[in-house]
């Protein structure tokens, strides 16, 4: 069983391009949504998803539908942990930090705790109270528990109506529906969290991205998939709208809102809502990808550092958050406050930092990926050295290696997956 280094590198690539955009420097503006109007966010959430559909169908496949079940709740529950960590060290550390200093970034980011803690914290528990910046993992958390249902039902009766059922609720939310659902839970609990420190992103429109990537890495860990491919109308249409969506970003008078301060056109490329324009560019671009893609693999020198990061992608995106969260309590929002020599230095420092989490969290999980894995003809050494300490590799790990120099039969044929779910 191999990773796909190229997956761990698109995903290392939308951490370091989220660190950009998060840490206020002069690279955060005109490195946010550098491919059109996307930003990292949307491709981070789109490969988690076709990452943890190609793993844990494969898993429904091969040990049955209780065990995915199982194994999506396991993971959204180092997630949850995760998260709860994230808010412990804002709601204590930042919130010291930021009002010794008496930083204004701080106090209006965490604006809700400061004049309502205990509430704050048991709502930001129960994932309702979202800081700025702490709101992605919880969506991830909600997509994640959810997940085995929708699996479950797309590989028994196919996606037809899942993915009609998605595309319906994104164009709902387009017209509101977050805001009526949160209306209705405040007349019946009587809840008292403002709507505004809900999170930022539109869980009825994101979802549209989770449904998408569950259908696309699902189908990838079919026997005999074959790989996507468009008609050369669809792939020529959308290397068009990926352009024209590059140009517009880098070269509009707007510069990342499209159309300048137009609040309601705006609104068609906007962010949170997963406006309709941004959605066909987020969709031209991953076309262009998934056609570019193969050709690009097989010329274009791997980064592996960038493949470490994805590889860690949860410990380093809460490393990232730590960061920027400190950075904000101690130098506060402006981007143009400080030399540009302290930018520079500020960020070698932070991905020196989050290059080091990645690597100590890949050797620390190490031992149970081999545990995991197939200690057989892609880890023998391993295989051995567990065996040595009187621990068994699983059932479907126990296969015959080959001898030195010969080669594997057609039933000894080794299989490349996306390794686990994202890190």
């Amino acid at each position: 069983m191999t990773r796909r280094w190229e997956l761990d590198a698109l995903r290392g690539l939308m951490l370091v391009l989220m660190t950009l955009t998060h840490l206020p420097t002069r690279l955060s503006s005109p490195l946010g949504q550098p491919f059109g109007f996307v930003s990292a966010a949307e491709g981070f959430v789109l490969l988690s998803a076709y990452m943890a559909g190609m793993v844990y169908a494969r898993m429904a496949r091969k040990k049955g539908i209780d065990a995915m079940r199982g194994a999506f709740w396991r993971r959204a529950l180092k997630v949850y942990a995760c998260h709860a960590a994230t808010l412990f060290f804002l709601f204590t550390v930042i919130a010291a930090v930021g009002l010794r200093i008496d930083q204004p970034a701080v106090k209006d980011l965490m604006s809700f705790y400061l004049a309502h803690p205990a509430t704050a914290l048991l709502t930001g528990l129960m994932l309702i109270y979202t800081p700025p910046l702490l709101d992605i993992l919880p969506m991830y958390i909600l997509f994640m528990l959810v997940s085995p249902w929708v699996l479950a039902h797309a590989l028994r009766h196919g996606w037809f109506w899942i993915v009609a059922g998605s595309v319906l609720a994104w164009g709902l939310a387009q017209l509101g529906l977050g805001l009526w659902v949160y209306q209705a839970t405040v007349a019946v609990t009587g809840l008292s969290v403002p709507f505004q420190e809900t999170g930022s992103f539109a869980t009825f429109s994101w979802q549209l991205l989770w449904v998408l990537g569950l259908w696309m890495g699902a189908g990838r860990s079919a026997e005999g998939a074959r790989p996507l491919a468009f008609a050369r109308w669809v792939t020529v249409l959308a290397v068009l709208v990926a352009l024209v969506g590059f140009i517009w970003r880098h070269h509009g008078e707007g510069g990342q809102a499209a159309f300048g301060g137009n609040v309601g056109l705006n609104l068609l490329f906007d962010k949170w809502l997963l406006g309709p324009l941004r959605l066909l560019d987020l969709l031209a671009l991953v076309a262009v990808v998934i056609h570019f893609g193969p050709w690009l693999k097989a010329r274009v020198r791997r980064v592996r550092w960038l493949e470490t990061l994805g590889a860690a992608s949860l410990p380093v995106f809460c490393a990232h958050l730590m960061i920027v969260l400190l950075v904000l309590a101690i130098w506060g929002a402006n981007p143009y406050a400080h030399a540009w020599w302290t930018d520079a230095a500020l960020l070698l420092g932070c991905f020196a930092s989050l290059y080091g989490v990645a690597r100590v969290s890949l050797r620390l999980d190490r031992p149970q990926r081999l545990m995991d894995g197939p200690c057989g003809p892609m880890f023998p050494a391993a295989a051995a050295v567990l065996k040595g300490a009187g621990v068994s590799p699983p059932l479907a790990a126990q296969v015959p290696v080959p001898a030195p120099g010969a080669s594997p039969g057609k039933g000894q044929a080794q299989t490349a997956t996306a390794g686990s779910p994202p890190h």
